[in-house]
Order: structure tokens, then sequence, then C-alpha cells
């Protein structure tokens, strides 16, 4: 398999607190794959320094090689996170927004037609182009996280708990624009609380407890296990 994204034997530190413990996965071209736990188990943290945010040990890499150390070299090669609680800047309108995730490109044909793109994903976000996107609802700041993440043309696109205090309906639909991304050939590595509705659209997902991955595999396969569906599902 072609691993785009891989990660191995990753420790990071707060301090003295040992916070993630050896983790290993691996990201294959075109997949979803989602990393669920409970709170305090280590996904955001896993997210973090990925995206070059924290120092760690070991080695994060993309297609073989190992990813410099600061955030936006790591951007500039092609991934991007889309935070927990969203980070906008929220004085600023839904367009400046969207230009500030381009702000890099000089391709200024290619960054009018992923703003097209992204309002095919999301039309609600052209109706608000001049709007504060401090007031927009919950679910439409989400909508412009990821698609201000889009703007940098990503080949990885990193999502930490898109879910996060959003209504079950509008969960479903960013859910289903997910699926559509990859769609068009963006790599997405999903942590996310919603451990049932990740899985669903996700081909393989690992499970996270105390910093350590403790169970991984195909998402249907774990779907069906009883262990994982006590613990994660509510069953």
């Amino acid at each position: 398999m072609n691993h785009h994204l891989e990660i191995e034997n990753l420790h990071v530190y707060y301090g003295s607190i040992h916070a993630l413990h050896g983790i290993d996965m691996y990201v294959g071209k075109g997949e979803i794959v989602s990393v669920i736990g409970v709170n305090g188990s280590g996904k955001s943290t896993l997210m973090w320094s990925v995206s070059g945010v924290l120092p760690y040990k070991g080695g994060i890499r993309l297609d073989g090689s190992q990813l410099p150390a600061r955030p936006n070299e790591i951007v500039n090669l092609g991934i991007s996170l889309v935070p927990e609680r969203r980070r906008l800047f929220t004085a600023l309108s839904v367009k400046e927004n969207l230009i500030m995730g381009a702000i890099k490109r000089k391709d200024k044909e290619g960054v009018a037609s992923d703003m097209e793109r992204c309002f095919t994903l999301y039309p609600v976000l052209k109706e608000r182009l001049s709007q504060r996107s401090g007031t927009l609802s919950g679910g439409e700041q989400q909508m412009l996280a990821i698609s201000r993440a889009l703007m940098s043309r990503p080949s990885v696109l990193l999502l930490d708990e898109p879910s996060l205090g959003l209504a079950p309906i509008v969960t479903e639909s960013l859910f289903d624009t997910i699926g559509s991304i990859r769609g068009e050939g963006v790599t997405v590595l999903l942590v996310e609380q919603n451990a049932f509705q990740a899985m669903e659209i996700s081909d393989r997902t690992y499970v996270m407890q105390a910093g350590r991955i403790v169970e991984s595999g195909r998402s249907s396969d774990l779907l069906e296990n009883p262990i994982i569906r006590k613990a994660y599902l509510g069953d």
C-alpha cells in the first residue's frame, strides 16, 4: 500500500508528562482514516504534532520524507489542519478567511476556481461572503474552517473534532461532504469523538487510549466488534 502519511514511534511530552507513547499509524493515499477515543486520550495532541505545532520524538513522513519542524513549511508540503473549535479570523469576512487560506498561492485563477469549489461544497458560504465569520452559526463556521484549509490545496486534510458542538443534522451533512472531499483526491485523517459517524465514513480506524493505540483495523470490522461497540458506540 502507498503510505501517503506515516507516523512511526511518535512520543510527545508536556514537560514531565508523557502524552503520546510510541504511536504507529499510516494513512494511504485517498483514504479516510479516523482516530477515536475518549477526551484526554491524546487525539488532538497527535494532530498538533503532525501539523508541526508540537515538538515530538519519532518519525512523521509524507511520501517517505520526514516532515520539517515548522507549521508553515508543513502547509506548503500539502498538509492542512482544521483545528478543534475552528479558530477562524472572527473579525474578518467569509471571503477574507478564504483568501487567508490561499495566502501563499500566486495562481489567481486557481484560487478563484478553488473558491468556487468550496461554494459547491457549501453553498451557504457564497450567500455569506461579506459577512463577518464570527456571526456565522457553528455549522457554518465549521464549513468555512474546512474551506479555508482546502484553499491551500492540501493533499492531506487533518480534521480535529469537526462535529464538536454541532447539532446531529448539521454533523450528518458535514460528514457527507468529507466523503466528497476524498472523492476529489484529498486524503483525510479525522479525529472525532462521535465514533459511530467517524467510523461510518472512514476506511480504517485507530482507537486511542491514554496516549496509545489500543486497537486498529477496517472501520466496518470495528463497528461489529462488541468490545468497541460497548466502549465507544454506547451499546
